[in-house]
């Protein structure tokens, strides 16, 4: 799991300020936090490179370092009332919380619709591209192997099937017909409309291009509305729309992955309908699968909370609960949408990754800009041993990889950390001896993930060079 990282208060000195004719004392200053010692953020942000990541921490800077502060001198009946470090650290969290998540949910809303008006060409292309394959579905009977694909009038009343206890659930959730009845029909057709953008778009560019997040959030926003319009709101509105939100988020993280599958599927001579059939058991078998390690994880974890953050969970409840259940900060909200026109208007390299570099905790967002600090030093190294363009590959791949183990890696230990602790009730002996926090020992695991991703990348290409000369 992610170790617990740092946090200090560090004073600015005093000073007083006058309110409606009464003076005040304010005590100014920055919570400061060390990145969280995590091999799986530093991956992350080793794979994105130093830009994406520095884009990312900027946002971090943006709400920590000055919105943080800003909330702190805007609220001095507040930071009065903090007597020690340790009450404004809990304070600062909390303008953290009530105030710069929500101009940050502002912020993220206009980058997404930016994002999508960015991309409205290949949207356009994917959904053409969705639309035509529907009508020329039907395999011809003088079809070869690979024209193939799986009937889709099988794959239409599967999609019909499937929706009738999705509906159920709907029903369920939001106590009223009518809402369920468009829920449903949101489903299919912005489930049908995105994953088929996000395929595109990943097929053609990669995943890392999955505009999972901003199409995710558009889902949101809409449902949100449209139950507001027909007056269905309250949890039962809530619960319906994140119901509707987490199913086309699944769709599109799906249809990524698949459309990565059968694009090497084809380079590779496969037949269509068979790579297709096989994709539906993986999900299927997934499905039924990955759900117990989620409640496993929850239950000892919980999600939401510091050990398992869950932040784009927390972003869909935020918007879902504020826009269904009126709990909105308006304010703060169009604040935020003020701030998302101005980093438009600057051309910024990317609104929605500086809104969720402020909506994120900061250790976390600080580990990626660590693992895009590594990124940058290695390619410096590089440059300046002159690497061949072969060898620079083969480094670079070796990072990526290793970045990738660690992704998975720490994912895994999590769940089996958690095994351990949940078995650990019948079985006292599997208990895990406590550790004490050490920042040393977080500094160590930095210095172990620089060598390992700059240290041994370069190893292997002066190996590959050595066997070259052989």
């Amino acid at each position: 799991m992610v170790s617990d990282s740092a946090s200090w208060f560090v004073s600015l000195g005093q000073s007083t300020i006058d309110i409606a004719g009464r003076s005040v004392n304010y005590v100014g200053g920055f919570l400061l936090q060390s990145p969280a010692a995590s091999p799986a953020l530093v991956g992350v942000g080793f794979i994105v490179g130093p830009q994406i990541a520095a884009t990312l921490f900027a946002g971090a800077v943006l709400g920590w370092l000055l919105l943080v502060p800003l909330g702190l001198f805007l609220n001095p009946a507040l930071a009065a009332g903090a007597a020690d470090a340790a009450g404004f650290i809990e304070l600062s969290t909390e303008i953290w919380l009530r105030q710069v998540r929500p101009l940050a949910v502002g912020t993220m809303m206009v980058a997404a619709f930016y994002t999508l008006w960015g991309l409205r060409r290949p949207l356009i292309e994917g959904v053409g591209r969705a639309l035509g394959n529907l009508q020329g579905a039907s395999a011809e009977a003088g079809a070869g192997r690979l024209d193939i694909d799986i009937d889709f009038r099988r794959t239409g009343i599967a999609i019909a099937a499937l929706c009738a206890p999705l509906f159920g659930l709907y029903w369920y959730f939001s106590e009223s017909f009518g809402g369920a009845i468009l829920l449903t029909v949101m489903m299919v057709v912005l489930g049908f409309l995105f994953a088929a953008v996000a395929g595109y778009l990943v097929g053609l560019l990669g995943s890392s291009n999955n505009p999972i997040s901003g199409l995710t959030l558009s889902t949101l926003l809409i449902a949100a509305v449209v139950m507001v319009g027909i007056g269905v709101t309250g949890s039962g509105g809530i619960l319906g729309v994140l119901a509707v939100a987490g199913v086309v988020c699944c769709a599109c993280g799906i249809s990524g992955d698949m459309l990565q599958d059968l694009k090497v599927g084809h380079i590779l001579g496969g037949t269509p309908w068979k790579m297709q059939v096989g994709e539906l058991i993986g999900v299927t078998i997934a499905a039924m699968v990955l759900i117990w390690p989620m409640i496993l994880m929850d239950r000892v974890y919980e999600i939401g909370s510091p050990e398992l953050p869950a932040p784009q969970a927390g972003l869909m409840a935020l918007i879902a609960e504020g826009i269904v259940g009126g709990d909105m900060a308006w304010p703060l909200v169009l604040a935020g949408m003020a701030l998302a026109v101005v980093l438009v208007l600057i051309a910024a390299p990317s609104p929605m990754l500086i809104a969720v570099g402020m909506y994120l905790p900061f250790p976390s967002t600080a580990g990626i800009f660590v693992g895009g600090l590594v990124s940058w030093w290695l390619s410096r190294t590089l440059d300046t041993q002159q690497a061949t363009d072969e060898g620079r590959t083969r480094a670079v791949n070796t990072g990526v990889l290793l970045s990738s183990g660690f992704i998975a890696g720490e994912a895994l230990m999590a769940v089996l950390l958690a095994m351990l602790v949940g078995a650990a009730g019948a079985w006292p002996w599997l208990a895990l001896p406590q550790l004490a926090d050490s920042a040393l020992g977080g500094a160590a695991i930095f210095l172990l993930l620089y060598y390992m991703l700059v240290r041994m990348p370069l190893n292997a290409m002066r190996g590959a060079a050595h066997d070259g000369r052989e």
